[in-house]
């Protein structure tokens, strides 16, 4: 599988101009851009978060940098969700390799401001061996209802 389904159909909607990178198998996004020969901070890491009563949110930052829950603003106690929800959530996904389009999945998004300051940035395409990698111009276009603001930290 070069991409999940719903990735690829997302960027088919969007009419998105983006390449797949292949690299080997990695089990984070810091290892991603390692193994990939990318910098880390431009590689976007995803992070869902939950409020208790159904709601997602997905955090989006660099891979380089780790979330801040104190400054995900909005209603309710967020908690990072557990990996066993995910597979629910991402059934077209491989475990563990969460695309950063929150918006395609029918969840709000947030998305850390170093990432939007990059020229370009690499995704997560669904699995554990493969990247798309699109302007942040195009990535924006993906998710134009996604928050903007800082969530991370070093």
């Amino acid at each position: 599988m070069r991409m999940a389904r719903t990735v690829h159909l997302s960027l088919e909607q969007a009419h998105c101009e983006y390449d797949v990178v292949t690299h080997p198998h990695s089990s984070s996004s810091l290892e991603t851009a390692r193994v990939a020969g990318i910098p880390a901070e431009r590689v976007a890491k995803s992070v869902i978060l939950d409020d208790h009563h159904g709601h997602y949110l997905m955090a989006v930052l660099p891979a380089s940098r780790h979330l801040d829950l104190s400054k995900v603003r909005g209603s309710g106690e967020w908690q990072i969700t557990r990996e066993s929800t995910l597979a629910h959530l991402f059934n077209d996904c491989e475990r563990g390799a969460v695309p950063a389009l929150g918006e395609s999945y029918g969840m709000k998004m947030i998305i850390d401001p170093l990432l939007t300051r990059q020229d370009d940035i690499y995704l997560e395409a669904g699995n554990h061996n493969n990247l798309v990698h699109l302007s942040v111009d195009q990535y924006l276009k993906m998710v134009p209802h996604a928050e903007v603001c800082e969530v991370s930290y070093s």
